[in-house]
């Protein structure tokens, strides 16, 4: 009990500290975390913490992230978004992936890295984006909507990311990793489909799916209400808790990412007159959980392999952002943002995202990735979620000068007019 006491204090007071500090400075409630985890890892080393444990268990934060996504996704809201979400957006992912894979398969990489690798890069910081055009009140721009547009698109786009880098490991390592294991590496995992014919691991598959969609179509509401009469705020937030939680266990023991079940759900209940509750319940545990992932990846780093490396992950970073920018001020021009708007739009996303910690940890543990690829890569993400401060403060000043220079021409043509 008191190491468990002594761990959870260790982490929050790291986590109160550090974060603050870094919004302060401009750095993202991310790279907050990741700073605190780095601070505190050689403590956790004294302590022989087995970080790697707490990751696996913080990622559920990742599952409630998606089902809080989901219900965000209403199908109106999707609709009247299509020609930006997929055009932008899709074109963004679809380009950067090809460029940065094209690179990487350039560096030695085989086409199945080099395609991971692109799709990880391909994501921007939602939380750093969102959270600068808000502060900046750029939000309700054309180029705070496009870059909505493209980071909703991201966030949708990580539910196949997350089925696919599996598919995409290594045979022969994946057996070497997973060879008689369960997920946690103790004993064989429970599983509904085992032993099954590929037929029959189907329909089992696509009835756990449908299981989902019609309870949450149908049961949900009645469920809540029985609960709601109560009046008792906690049942209702141990219910949210359980249906997320079951969602992601049956997903699990069909073969599916819990992910993708708990965003189907979400979706599902978009449209839910409990909706609101949902997100206020779940939100918490979610930031916490995600919180102390980051924290984890941070204490985890191999300082003396990016010590080694500090010139080749500079590199990588910036030229990664470059190809970002390139990108996204082609798509820029072809859909017509204009002026200033263009440039808030393509320096405003060139960093990589923070879901690049979750896929990229999720690729080494299927043996897709080394453990020093990850690491280095890893080190790419948050070098460049570090710069995009700078990068914002460039583009504030860029688009502070464009519009004096668009109000002296303005203003010379009105005095040409009189």
């Amino acid at each position: 009990m008191t190491d468990f006491l002594l761990l959870a204090f260790l982490f929050l007071v790291a986590g109160v500290f550090a974060v603050p500090i870094a919004s302060r400075l401009g750095l993202g409630s991310v790279l907050g975390y990741l700073i605190a985890g780095i601070v505190i890892s050689p403590i956790l080393a004294i302590l022989h913490v087995d970080v790697i444990s707490i990751q696996h268990f913080a990622e559920f934060g990742v599952v409630m992230m998606l089902f809080l996504v989901g219900l965000e996704l209403e199908p109106k809201l999707l609709w009247s978004m299509r020609n930006k979400l997929l055009g932008l957006g899709g074109g963004q992912v679809a380009l950067t992936t090809i460029a940065v894979m094209g690179a990487a398969m350039m560096m030695g990489q085989v086409w199945s890295v080099a395609l991971a690798i692109g799709l990880v890069m391909a994501l921007s910081s939602t939380a750093i984006v969102l959270q600068t055009l808000n502060e900046k009140g750029l939000m309700k721009s054309d180029g705070g909507q496009s870059s909505f547009s493209v980071l909703l698109f991201q966030d949708i786009a990580v539910i196949p990311m997350l089925a696919l880098v599996p598919l995409l490991a290594l045979p022969e390592l994946v057996e070497g990793l997973h060879h008689g294991t369960g997920d946690d590496g103790h004993g064989p995992a429970m599983s509904l489909v085992d032993g099954l014919p590929a037929w029959g691991a189907a329909l089992v598959t696509l009835g756990a799916i449908a299981a989902v969609v019609i309870v949450g179509s149908y049961m949900t509401g009645p469920v809540f209400r029985f609960i709601a009469a109560a009046k008792l705020r906690e049942l209702f937030v141990a219910t949210a808790l359980m249906m997320v939680i079951g969602i992601a266990l049956l997903m699990t023991l069909v073969g599916l990412s819990p992910a993708l079940g708990t965003f189907l759900a979400g979706v599902v209940l978009a449209n839910s007159e409990y909706r609101h509750e949902l997100e206020s319940d779940i939100d918490p545990f979610k930031g916490l959980l995600l919180g102390l992932f980051f924290m984890t990846v941070g204490a985890g780093i191999n300082f003396g392999l990016l010590f080694d490396n500090f010139a080749i992950i500079v590199a990588l970073s910036l030229g990664l952002m470059a190809l970002k920018i390139a990108v996204l001020f082609v798509l820029a021009v072809i859909f017509k943002i204009e002026g200033t708007d263009r440039w808030l739009f393509s320096l405003g996303l060139a960093q990589a995202g923070e879901f690049g910690f979750v896929l990229f940890a999720l690729a080494g543990g299927f043996g897709l990735l080394e453990a020093r690829e990850a690491t280095i890569l890893s080190a790419v993400i948050a070098l460049s979620m570090a710069l995009t401060p700078g990068l914002a403060f460039l583009g504030n000043r860029l688009h502070k000068r464009l519009e004096a220079n668009l109000a002296e021409k303005k203003e010379d043509m009105r005095s040409e007019s009189a």
